[in-house]
């Protein structure tokens, strides 16, 4: 493609509502344009670089032994309430109704509409297993559609689903699915790491998410620094790195300690530190007071709460609900002496000594608190985040806490949805059985995202090879000069023909202006053809992920073009 004749507007200044990196570069290097928050047209090379992408998560899969289907992007109501998700989802969930009346969804996901195709076939035993997948454009209203393609409304997104008639079956091909994401990743430059996640309203018992570690990150992942393990933090285990309390028994004492309800004020006041408060936080389910109590330097997981309490219909207590609970007396609330209240008490609390807590008094707190003998911590749940220093469950290692960018994400959903919509099999014995299923999805237009994110430097887009939407960027420094225009275009036929995807740069601009879009574009290799080729029959190579700039002999540069890009990165 020549770079005249196709739609790449560049723009020298950052767009007002970029946040980040990922979001900047690629409307300044003219991948793509807003229509509308959080959706995007994909002009030419954006389009180019998000079929690469496609191109090997479908390779991927089609390894994985999935096949390719397409389902409707419109979903009728009935099924999604059938497996009870029409109102779960919420005002995320776009809905639409036909000329008749009749309620539709523009799909965010696809299990029910999936479940139903291969169910109302009656399948046997001897049907099974099947892995279905298709890459389709998804949507959501989301509420604050931020970070480009990170957070959009309208999003690509290949999605996958297969069905099995046991555990075990649906166990090897969740193996086989979680390879083929890992080996995506890595053919797409993407240092992944693989955690423990929630279900959320997807559902099922067990799941993983593929995050990249990045600063930008919406996700907080906890990951040992020595061993494979890793996890969402709402679902992360860490064995407590700092001692909690003193090694010492001191005597229970109580102490006035006027308008301090903070833990750093409290500390500070005691002249003691957080590693001994005990932080209650006051939460209310329905018409239930819970008092959860935590290790004052750590913070706690609404999430890992919501697990205890098979609900995550509570919220903190306001303040205007202080009146309905009088047996507590807010920001002075501790486990000592404390009655008609349901408490928790997380694990790190068991045993420990020297504490310091409210004293369920105004203005006042007790401070050599200790576990066992003035309060008993039970029940003893998990209910705080890890913190630095923590170590790791599986080998003892040094826990770390960074934010991920979630690139795709694999459910084992077992019976959720062949039991509400009646997807049953036919197994050896002649009994109808519900079918098992998984569920794997990958968001193909977020990777793009991804990818920009931890490949780019202050001028632009660094693209891997992989993934480039074009593989060589020829530039003819002046157009106007016949040896240069003449083997500017020779170099560009001969790539052509070899079977490289090549944008040319003869556009009537100052080399400074091509150079800048080169960089900014980020095609892995550039071709430079200008005063070198006129005066010394020469033409520069440059290799834009590492900077590196080699002379060839023009007659030549066609084989060094070819040996150059097999060693980029």
């Amino acid at each position: 493609m020549k770079f005249s004749k196709v739609t790449v507007p560049t723009l020298k200044e950052k767009p007002a509502d970029a946040e980040i990196a990922s979001h900047e570069l690629l409307i300044r290097a003219g991948m793509m344009r807003s229509v509308a928050a959080g959706i995007y047209t994909f002009l030419p090379l954006g389009s180019s670089a998000l079929a690469k992408v496609e191109n090997i998560v479908r390779d991927e899969m089609n390894r994985a032994g999935a096949c390719e289907i397409v389902l409707p992007n419109l979903h009728p109501a009935e099924a999604w309430r059938e497996s009870g998700r029409w109102f779960q989802y919420g005002p995320e969930m776009m809905r639409l109704k036909d000329r008749q009346g009749r309620e539709f969804c523009l799909g965010p996901t696809a299990e029910e509409l999936v479940t139903l195709a291969v169910s109302r076939s009656a399948p046997s035993y001897r049907d099974l297993p099947v892995n279905l997948y298709q890459i389709q454009t998804k949507y959501r209203d989301e509420v604050r559609p931020r970070f480009g393609l990170l957070r959009c409304r309208e999003f690509r997104m290949k999605d996958a689903y297969s069905f099995h008639t046991s555990f075990e079956d649906l166990d090897d091909t969740y193996r086989r699915m979680y390879e083929a994401y890992v080996a995506v990743a890595k053919r797409c430059s993407l240092d992944v790491r693989v955690v423990e996640a929630p279900t959320g309203l997807i559902g099922g018992d067990i799941s993983h998410e593929f995050m990249v570690l990045s600063s930008v990150g919406e996700d907080i992942v906890v990951h040992c620094l020595e061993c494979d393990y890793g996890a969402n933090s709402e679902l992360e285990r860490h064995r407590p790195g700092k001692k909690f309390g003193t090694e010492n028994s001191l005597p229970l004492e109580e102490v006035h300690t006027p308008c301090l309800v903070s833990v750093s004020e409290v500390a500070s006041f005691l002249d003691s530190s957080s590693e001994n408060v005990i932080k209650c936080v006051l939460y209310v389910a329905g018409d239930e007071l819970i008092a959860a109590f935590v290790p004052g330097y750590r913070e706690l997981s609404e999430a890992k709460l919501a697990r205890i309490l098979g609900t995550d219909n509570f919220h903190q207590m306001r303040e205007d609900e202080r009146e309905l609970f009088p047996q507590v007396t807010a920001g002075f609330v501790g486990p000592v002496g404390l009655s008609g209240v349901k408490m928790l008490f997380d694990e790190e609390l068991k045993g420990a000594k020297g504490l310091i807590c409210g004293a369920n008094k105004f203005d006042y707190h007790y401070r050599g608190v200790e576990e066992g003998r003035d309060f008993k911590a039970e029940p003893l749940v998990d209910i705080a985040l890890a913190t630095e220093g923590d170590r790791c469950v599986e080998c003892g290692g040094e826990l770390a806490i960074a934010r991920g960018i979630e690139i795709g994400h694999i459910f084992k959903l077992g019976e959720k949805y062949s039991k509400p919509l009646n997807a049953l099999f036919t197994d050896a014995d002649g009994i109808l059985k519900p079918i098992i299923m998984g569920t794997y999805g990958i968001g193909t237009s977020r990777m793009l995202a991804t990818i920009v994110e931890q490949h780019h430097d202050e001028n632009g887009i660094k693209w891997p090879k992989a993934v480039a939407p074009v593989d060589i960027e020829v530039i003819v420094l002046n157009p106007d000069n016949d040896e240069q225009s003449n083997m500017g275009r020779e170099i560009y036929q001969k790539m052509m023909n070899a079977g490289f995807d090549v944008l040319l740069d003869e556009r009537e601009l100052s080399p400074g202006v091509k150079f800048n879009d080169a960089d900014l574009i980020g095609v892995p290799l550039q071709v430079i053809v200008g005063k070198k080729t006129s005066e010394r029959k020469t033409v520069d190579l440059k290799v834009r992920y590492t900077g590196e700039k080699l002379e060839f002999e023009a007659m030549d540069v066609g084989e060094k073009i070819i040996n150059v890009l097999e060693n980029v990165p």
